[in-house]
């Protein structure tokens, strides 16, 4: 092999080795887990990791400052509840007994500091009594 080959399979391989792990550590960055309450309770592996956690808003300790745009609440879980924080803008369907899935992850104190808040809405997308139309005549 002449010296110009040589350059260009090594440029190749270094080339071709960054982009590899800029893609995996771009996944794995991205990676997020979907857990509810009570699995995110029982597992202590979840403890540190960006989750996204699906639960219920609790009725007690739900507090939503407008001006400041902070809420406090607890979301339940079956057994379970996680004490959560948000800084931002609530969907308009943000309520006590709405079903959420908040992500972020949590701190030192045991508080869930999410980034983002998703409201459920399972009545508006599930079927009613569907009836078809009936089929007009020939």
């Amino acid at each position: 092999m002449t010296p110009i080959r040589v350059k260009i399979a090594i440029a190749a391989v270094v080339l071709t080795a960054s982009v590899g792990f800029l893609a995996y550590a771009g996944m794995r960055k991205a990676q997020v887990y979907y857990l509810e309450v009570d699995t995110y309770l029982a597992e202590a592996q979840f403890a540190g990791q960006r989750v996204r956690l699906c639960g219920t808003v609790g009725q007690e300790g739900l507090e939503i400052n407008s001006a400041e745009l902070r809420t406090r609440f607890h979301l339940l879980g079956r057994q379970g509840r996680v004490p959560v924080v948000y800084e931002g803008v609530l969907p308009d369907m943000f309520k006590a007994g709405a079903d959420i899935v908040a992500e972020g992850k949590c701190d030192e104190a045991g508080v869930f500091r999410a980034t983002s808040i998703m409201t459920k809405c399972a009545s508006k997308y599930r079927p009613a009594d569907f009836q078809a139309a009936p089929e007009p005549a020939p």
